[in-house]
């Protein structure tokens, strides 16, 4: 049976990715095929490659986002989206979908056409930057004579590449949609995050239902886009609200595989 992952978006709270993964893993499923972008393409790419959860926790944990030697130079955005190239190559064998061990396909908003591009064969390492790029803060990714941004702003649930490949979907998504009160929007950034929660929400809730799992915890409600001192609890949520769905799900998932 091919089981298929489904990665959003959300900014730190991408970590929560990690935490699912770990669960996975802990109930013996393995996954055929990812879809993700922005954060869980990041997050995607790096375990289809056959990186251990683990090692990609350690690797959010140590590759700072706005450290002074990523600022960008003479480009539009704060930080330099190209300079984290280095930081992720060392993780794939080949810059190349093909040197995958789990299908991948991620997705990357063109910023000259306005359209969602799938990605899922050929040069590897700069589409995942382009598609974790969050406009005004990260830098376009140049490629194809063309610049890409985060393919969150289009799909942040791209279930659509695991089409009929799979016959078992999960779904993680990061960015839950609660009430919330006036004194949570004290900050421009709680603001922004706010608004991507929103414009996000009217794009994915719908696609739920072509999940046979949805891990989309509440909780991840009280973290902005760049929780950074939040990891280990972000985590510990993605990895809790994984095995409340799975122990509720598992005969489904599991023994249906046989």
């Amino acid at each position: 049976m091919k089981i298929g992952l489904v990665l959003s978006g959300g900014g730190i709270r991408g970590i929560a990715h990690i935490g699912v993964l770990k669960a996975l893993e802990e109930y013996d499923i393995t996954i055929s095929h990812i879809a993700g972008t922005s954060a869980g393409a990041i997050v995607g790419s790096l375990y289809a490659a056959g990186v251990p959860w683990k090692a990609i926790l350690n690797f959010f944990k140590t590759v700072p986002l706005f450290n002074y030697k990523k600022y960008a130079n003479n480009k539009p955005g704060f930080i330099d989206t190209s300079k984290f190239y280095n930081d992720l190559k060392p993780f794939f064998k080949v810059d190349d979908f093909a040197s995958l061990s789990i299908e991948l396909s991620i997705t990357a908003t063109n910023l000259l056409t306005g359209k969602l591009e799938i990605f899922n064969t050929g040069e590897l390492i700069k589409p995942v930057l382009a598609s974790a790029a969050i406009p005004g803060i990260f830098s376009p990714i140049l490629m194809n004579n063309s610049a890409y941004i985060d393919g969150g702003i289009l799909n942040n649930f791209p279930i659509e590449p695991l089409g009929e490949d799979c016959s078992k979907i999960i779904g993680v998504y990061v960015n839950p949609l609660e009430d919330i009160v006036l004194s949570d929007l004290k900050h421009s950034y709680q603001i922004a995050s706010r608004a991507y929660q929103i414009g996000f929400g009217t794009q994915c809730f719908s696609k739920f239902e072509l999940c046979d799992i949805i891990i989309s915890p509440k909780e991840l409600n009280q973290f902005g886009l760049f929780s950074l001192k939040s990891i280990d609890t972000i985590f510990d949520i993605g990895y809790k609200s994984a095995i409340h769905q799975l122990k509720e799900n598992k005969r489904q998932l599991i023994y249906d595989n046989y």
